[in-house]
């Protein structure tokens, strides 16, 4: 662990270990101030399952569809697609139900209540944007709640719709701006209450509970006590003359059993309220705004005593009584009422009961109920996201709260949104887009149950077993269908909407200390494939770099990561690097510590690498470490990359490029990252480069000993000289796309001209492979790549055959570049002064095969110098170069000759990769 004294629920309800002094500090660093390391205080914590979750999960529920869309939905559907509606919507819910049971079961729930468990649980994007939806849900519903409870008042007391005269109760002028204007008073109403907090509220909804009780019981036992009757029924005439009414006599016909088959069917029609035509889709719709509030319970978790329990059994429990009653309810209204009433008058509840202001009573306490839990429930989502800081300045305001711990900014916001929602003026209007808005939460809600599950983390095992990927799949897929049944525009909108959410907030939101499930079905998924990456299947069609490369300090390799990057060709890319020490004489592994600053240099850098580091006693010994232990199953490198033993003082690479120097008056100089790491800290961890006065950490010896090492376990090998003469852009790729510059090959053993077979050997066609890799990386793609073939251009007396048909070899050689798909400029170049040098035997033309028992002809200072000679004067414009790595002595003791040949040889070239191959990878098949 990395820290003991860590509490051992950093992020519960409370911390069993005491908070130490470590963790403070990391706390007054973290980039996202977690307002779950904050829990609230006990005190604010007072409701219980019943009056916390119960009561406001049943009053939402009922709301004023119970009272005012009952005869609509029956009406409209009819009594079997009234129930399949009704079933619909109860199965939909009944599955997020079981995620929300298990989610909030797995660990303590605090204030947010639905954005909190999906946060949590997806991560802050997708937690973010579904949680700024969900609180636009809750707005809208507002706005739905508080447009019916005007709409129930203008029933009674509204002026006459036709006449406009004022009559008995009917006092209250109606039209849209006085619509806006009831809506208003009634929403200042609500604001009041809320505002005072919200265990009023809860005190107050029981009482609610049970006026509307009292109210539904009304309801049921009216038909048994009030005779049939006729009712008539008034509405504006159709057209632009308001003037004009119509009126029709409708039956209440008691219980009568031709009544129910006449409702049995649907009989879809116009709209009284906005004029337009119904459909399953536009009624369920309505009907679905009384399912919307299963989370009423859950939004109350900052107030609850123990939410892990209330909210799985006050749930269930809401929502089958809740149930029960909207069966019960179809049922008589199907039985005992014409079409023709439920479908033109809403409030016809009030003209049947044996007592009408019961209905009343009930209808406005209902609506005003599920109007402030709406609200309540709202603000306390918008304060969670405002104490994530996951928008940034313009939610800060929203954190404010009373001293009783109740958010009153964020409830002054909500209701500065919802009063926009009033100006729609029509319930049905927003029915839709609110039914949408949540259907999208409660699929949002079976995703994170759905990837918690498949991510088999030990840690989730809610104590709520009565779920599986089944029920969060099938929740999921039966949200999404009926969003678009119900309305494809809204739908669409508010997919791109969350789509839009999810990249603002990837781009912006720091990373979060509440983990992330991405990374758990990562792990997941990538442990799966790997199983399934047979090496025993691995194929040379198929090859690729899987480079480990070895870094002493980034100060001055940074050029060279970044460009064996562009090597890569989506491989396997691993940053090495060994600390000396020996563990033994250690407390505790001291590279532990080191891997948050050089991931951050991984980031700095933007390669796409991973980084191994180990303790060894010696850099050779880590070497062979790393080259063994280095990747998982199919995925380990086939290539060692180091740089290049010689006895110049490095450059520091920090000091160039203001990725890493900044300037003065640069902000973001002392900002950490994400993970802590800020930029003075990555500068002091990785010390300065290596001057005269700094000793070596590895001997000559010990350097070849390590290529040695590394071609005994039969990987490929690549030394890279002079790369800190790239310039920062090239090191990441040329600019553009490298028109104009050029990749050098020398696929010839320019030590050993007169061994192997050539051209065509397996590490010279690596050479071309690899230069080939370079060619299609994207910063590098118009580079032109550019083979020497050295010959001798007077024929030796020794192969005179040979040199007579160079020409024809050299044809060969282009006819291989063909099979091989290599598009590549051929340069002859004669070096017969060079070869002299070497001594009798070493032609070194194309194709020279010596007598293989004749021992080479010793390789002289002078010879090296004019190979060096020979290659600056050919590859002086070449912007990266290519060179043949020979194979390192078998005896030690010419460890170090073979060094010396190889820095004269690779002297003062510019960035130069030596390279030998030991696999086949070039494949001329399909």
């Amino acid at each position: 662990m990395a820290n003991e004294n860590t509490p051992l629920f950093s992020h519960g309800v409370f911390s069993v270990v005491g908070d130490g002094e470590t963790t403070s500090r990391r706390a007054s660093r973290d980039a996202l101030a977690d307002h779950s390391t904050t829990p609230p205080k006990a005190s604010n914590r007072k409701l219980n399952t019943f009056f916390g979750v119960m009561v406001p999960t049943i009053l939402s529920m009922f709301s004023i569809v119970l009272f005012l869309r009952t005869g609509f939905v029956v009406g409209h559907a009819g009594l079997l697609q009234g129930f399949l509606m009704l079933a619909v919507a109860y199965f939909i819910i009944s599955l997020t139900i079981l995620s929300i049971c298990a989610i909030s079961t797995n660990g303590a729930v605090q204030g947010g209540g639905a954005y909190f468990m999906i946060s949590r649980s997806l991560g802050p994007e997708f937690g973010g944007s579904i949680g700024l939806m969900f609180f636009l849900a809750k707005v809208c519903a507002c706005g739905v709640y508080i447009l019916g409870l005007v709409e129930a008042l203008l029933a009674v007391f509204g002026q006459d719709p036709a006449s406009g005269q004022v009559g008995g109760l009917r006092v209250l002028p109606q039209g849209y701006w006085y619509t806006v204007l009831y809506g208003s008073v009634a929403l200042l109403l609500c604001l009041l209450v809320c505002l005072v907090g919200a265990h009023i509220y809860s005190r107050a909804a029981f009482l609610i509970l049970i006026v509307v009780t009292g109210a539904l019981i009304s309801i049921l036992i009216s038909p048994l006590v009030v005779e049939p009757r006729t009712i008539t029924i008034t509405h504006p005439s159709g057209g632009n003359n308001h003037s004009q009414s119509l009126s029709y006599n409708v039956s209440y016909t008691g219980f009568n059993g031709t009544t129910l088959r006449d409702n049995l069917g649907p009989g879809y029609s116009t709209d009284y309220s906005t004029n337009k035509e119904m459909s399953f889709s536009t009624v369920f719709a309505v009907m679905f705004t009384s399912c919307t509030g299963i989370m009423a319970g859950a939004n109350m978790s900052g107030e609850l005593k123990n939410p892990s329990v209330s909210i799985p059994k006050g749930t269930i429990l809401a929502v089958l009584y809740t149930f029960v009653v909207y069966v019960v309810l179809f049922l008589l209204v199907s039985s005992t009422c014409e079409r023709a009433l439920l479908i033109g008058d809403y409030g016809f509840f009030q003209r049947i009961n044996v007592w009408p202001p019961f209905v009343l009573i009930g209808v406005y306490c209902a609506s005003i109920s599920a109007a402030m839990c709406a609200l309540i429930g709202a603000s306390r989502i918008l304060h969670a996201l405002a104490l994530d800081k996951l928008f940034g300045l313009p939610l800060a305001p929203a954190t404010i709260t009373s001293s009783s711990g109740n958010p009153w900014m964020a409830v002054l916001y909500t209701w500065g949104l919802v009063q926009c929602t009033v100006f729609a003026a029509e319930l049905n209007v927003i029915a839709g887009l609110v039914t949408v808005f949540y259907l999208l939460a409660y699929a949002a809600v079976d995703l994170a149950c759905l990837a918690l599950e498949w991510a088999s983390a030990p840690n989730f095992r809610p104590t709520f077993q009565f779920f599986s990927w089944h029920t969060c799949l099938l929740g999921i897929v039966s949200c999404l269908v009926m969003m678009f049944v119900i309305n494809p525009v809204y739908s669409s909108a508010s997919i791109v909407l969350l789509l839009l959410l999810l990249l603002f907030l990837h781009y912006r939101s720091p990373t979060s200390s509440w983990g992330y499930i991405s990374q758990a079905l990562i792990f997941h998924q990538v442990r799966k494939y790997l199983l399934m990456l047979d090496v025993r299947k691995d194929h040379v069609k198929f090859w690729r770099p899987q480079v480990l490369l070895m870094v002493a300090n980034p100060r001055s390799s940074s050029q060279l990561i970044t460009f064996v990057n562009q090597l890569k060709k989506g491989g396997l890319y691993v940053l090495g690097h060994v600390q000396l020490g020996d563990l033994d004489l250690l407390p505790s592994d001291p590279v532990q510590q080191q891997y948050n600053f050089w991931l951050s240099l991984v980031d700095k850098l933007g390669v796409k690498a991973f980084v191994d580091l180990t303790l060894s006693p010696s850099v050779r010994q880590g070497t062979q470490h790393l080259l063994r232990i280095t990747g998982l199953g199919g995925m380990k490198p086939n290539t060692l990359v180091m740089g290049f033993y010689d006895n110049s003082y490095p450059d520091d690479y920090f000091l160039q490029d203001p990725v890493f120097c900044g300037s003065g008056n640069d902000c973001s100089i002392n900002e950490g990252d994400d993970f802590g790491v800020d930029l003075p800290s990555l500068q002091a961890h990785f010390g300065p480069v290596r001057d005269e006065v700094t000793p070596r950490s590895l001997s000559p010896d010990e350097y070849v000993g390590i290529i040695s090492d590394a071609i005994k376990m039969n990987k490929n090998v690549c030394l890279g000289r002079y790369f800190h003469q790239l310039l920062p852009s090239e090191g990441k790729g040329l600019r553009g796309d490298g028109a104009g510059h050029t990749i050098d090959v020398w696929p010839l053993n320019l030590l050993r001209p007169s061994t192997g077979d050539g051209y065509a050997d397996v590490c010279s066609l690596f050479l071309l492979q690899m230069a080939c890799v370079l060619n299609m990386a994207s910063g590098w793609r118009r580079a032109r790549l550019r083979i020497f073939l050295c010959i001798r251009a007077q024929p030796s007396s020794l192969s005179s055959e040979d040199d007579q048909g160079w020409t024809e070899k050299e044809q060969s050689f282009r006819e291989l570049l063909d099979k091989l798909r290599i598009r590549a400029e051929i340069r002859i170049v004669a070096w017969d002064v060079v070869v002299k040098l070497l001594g009798a035997g070493g032609d070194g033309h194309l194709g020279d095969l010596d007598n293989l028992t004749r021992a080479p002809p010793p390789v002289t200072q002078e010879f090296l110098s004019a190979v060096n000679e020979l290659l600056r004067e050919n590859s002086a414009e070449a912007s990266v170069r290519f060179l043949y790595l020979p194979r390192p002595p078998a005896v030690s003791s010419q460890y170090q000759q073979y060094l010396t040949q190889l820095d004269t040889l690779s002297r003062d070239l510019g960035p130069t990769l030596l390279i030998h191959g030991l696999t086949r990878v070039t494949c001329t098949e399909l």
